[in-house]
Parts: structure tokens; sequence; C-alpha cells
């Protein structure tokens, strides 16, 4: 059996059919950047995410970019963040300037760790960037209480997790911006590049939409200097018709988690990494061969479904096993951004990220796409128990 980690082309034909209906209409439009199509789709994200401001853009990575500018974050200033995260979240903050000042993250959730953030806080600090990693918040309630305590924004990376929550809010929408990702491998994707940014202050969605385009809000007429972050009305369009099948979406990614985890509890050989949440403290790390995803949140909508296998070695030989199965598995993420050789010169021997390093080492990423099927997850499951009885 074959089993991808991602397979695009198993939407149904009726959606096939309407995105097909929808190109056709928008080329027919002759309005290909920004116009209807996009001020229709924000007003529907804005609802969605229960949001006063969203403004839709190029990408994810240019969401954050734009974030940061629009709070003037600028050199000399320290933005703190995940170092086990994708690269475009200290990317955006490298490009301002700023100097990404990187955290260790939880065992429980990926996370980052509160108590890490605390202790990285300095007077050049000016901003938090928590990332709410593979479509579950981060502990925002401690995030915020530090950005509210020194006077901080908080930029959201909700790149993975548009549509979960935070108790009753939106990832994204809790801190002082946030920024989405709809590259096609999201639980919402386009058919290309796109994002989105979030705020409930006008000054800084204005701002926002100054930036957009080139800094200017009167054509030729440029008050700063910001860039090209259009969105085409295509990518907005396709979202359009995506985004009424995403809970949709969301409930079979849930379905499809919830079934791997009895299958391989099921196994004898998986735990959960944790007895009680770490966000709070309150718990305690656990230890097996195989380490299944833990939710600390109860709206967690799987971008991933990331297991850990402990062992020195054993992660890269389960997957290069289940490849032979033909299994589709990826690794987020295999080395931390402190590790990055672009990063060098950041580089601290008296800071350390023991459990970021021992995700790089450990995670893989399992097929969790909506389409799959209960027995595709089922052979997946019973190969990964089948690595460890060899």
């Amino acid at each position: 059996m074959k089993v991808p980690i991602l397979d695009l082309c198993r939407m149904p034909d009726e959606l096939t059919a309407e995105l097909t209906r929808t190109f056709t209409s928008v080329l027919a439009s002759g309005h290909f950047i920004l116009g209807p199509e996009v001020s229709s789709f924000e007003a529907e994200c804005a609802s969605y995410l229960e949001s006063s401001h969203t403004i839709a853009v190029s990408s994810g990575t240019d969401a954050l970019l734009m974030a940061l500018m629009a709070l003037n974050i600028s050199p000399g200033d320290e933005v703190i963040c995940p170092t086990y995260t994708f690269f475009g979240t200290a990317g955006s903050i490298y490009r301002t300037g700023a100097t990404p000042i990187f955290v260790d993250s939880l065992p429980c959730c990926y996370n980052l760790d509160p108590s890490a953030v605390a202790a990285a806080i300095t007077s050049r600090t000016k901003a938090i960037m928590p990332v709410h990693l593979y479509g579950q918040a981060a502990e925002m309630n401690s995030i915020m209480g530090l950005a509210n305590k020194h006077g901080l924004t908080v930029i959201e990376d909700a790149a993975q997790s548009l549509g979960a929550r935070f108790g009753d809010r939106q990832t994204g929408t809790l801190g002082t911006i946030g920024c989405y990702s709809f590259y096609p491998t999201k639980n919402l994707g386009a058919l290309g590049d796109a994002g989105l940014l979030t705020t409930n202050d006008p000054v800084l969605a204005e701002k926002l939409k100054t930036l957009r385009m080139h800094g200017s809000r009167v054509k030729y007429m440029h008050e700063t200097v910001g860039g090209n972050f259009r969105i085409d009305a295509l990518q907005a369009a396709f979202l359009r018709v995506k985004l009424p099948h995403l809970n949709q979406a969301h409930t079979n990614r849930a379905r499809n988690a919830t079934r791997y985890t009895e299958n391989l509890l099921a196994s004898g050989l998986a735990k959960f990494p944790v007895e009680g949440c770490l966000c709070g403290k309150s718990g305690s790390p656990l230890e097996a061969p195989l380490l299944l995803p833990y939710s600390c949140q109860p709206h967690h909508i799987y971008n991933q479904y990331v297991i850990r296998v402990t062992g020195e070695g054993k992660r890269d030989a389960l997957r290069e096993f289940l490849t032979g199965k033909g299994i589709g598995t990826e690794i987020y993420y295999p080395l931390p951004l402190h590790q990055q050789q672009c990063f060098a010169s950041l580089a601290s021997s008296t800071k350390s990220y023991p459990w970021a390093e021992r995700f790089s080492r450990e995670t893989l990423a399992i097929p969790i796409f909506p389409e799959l099927r209960k027995e595709e997850i089922d052979y997946v499951s019973e190969q990964i128990a089948a690595f460890f009885r060899l």
C-alpha cells in the first residue's frame, strides 16, 4: 500500500469543479490584483476569525515581515521566538535588522516555553513572537501576561493554526497582530502562496494595508517604504471556495489523529510525552520508545501529526523503514534555528535548548491529511508497530 505524506489531488470532485469555475470567472473578470475577490475574502476571514481587521497578503512569511515593519521593529531591537520552528519566523525578524532571541520549547506541545521567554526579556526586547506549532495554540495567558508586564507587543505566528483556539479565542487574535499562511500544505491551502494578517487595532490595520502597496494609500504617493505584498485575486478567490470546507477538514484531521493515537497506544509501545501539561509547569516528562502528540489545548487542528522516536538514530531508521513500506513522512525540523549557519553570529555558549535539539533528532510527521482513509491509518500504525518489534 502507498500512503503519501500529503495528497493534494484527493479533493472531492465537486470542490475541483468549483475551483475550475472560479478560475474561469476570475479570468473573465480581468481583475487579477486585489479588488472585489480580495475584499470579500478578507471580510469572510474576519467573520471566521472573529477579528476586527484582516489584510490578505502574498505569503505567510511576508505577513510576519509586515507585522514587524508595522510595529517599527528595527536594528538594535530584540524579538523573542522559539528556536524550534520554521525558518520564516526568525528570518523575518532578522530581515528588519532586529535580533531574534531564541528560546526553548516544551515537550508537551512543542510550543515555546513561557518561563524561557520570561528569562530572555531585556531592555532591548520589543516583541514576543509565539508560534502555534502543528495546529495547537501556545500558552497565551502567560505570553500576554509577560507582554503586558513589560510593555511588549505580541506577533502571533499562526501559520499552521488557522481555526485553532486558545480558550474561546482564535489563535492569531489574542496578540497585537496575527499572521497566517495559506501555503498549499496548510489546513486552508491556496493553489500557490498567500497569507493573512489580523489585528483589532484600526490604526495598525491601515498601516498594514499601506505597507502592502509599497507604502502608498494614494497611487504614486508614498508616505513610507513598504513592499509589494499584494495577494493575487485568483488565490483569494480559490481560498473563498475552500474556506467554507475548513471546519470539516479540521474534523477529519482530528478524527484521523484519534485513530492513530488509539492504534499506537493499543500497541503497548507508545506513551504521551508528559504526565500532565507542562505549559503551567504542573506535569512531568515521560520516556518511551514512541511518544505521541499531546493536546494541551482542547481545540487542536492537527496541521501535522508529529510523533517522537527516542534513541540514537531510531527516528531516521523508522523513516527509512516506512519509506520502504510506501509510507510518506517528513521531518519538521531537522535543525533548530540556533544551529543554522546563517545565525551563527547569534550563537551563545551560555544558552541551551535541550528540548529543541531533541525534537530535531526525534520528531517525525506521518500522514494526517483530511482525505486519509481508515485502512491507510491502520496500515501506517501497523508498520510503525512492526518496526519496534523487529
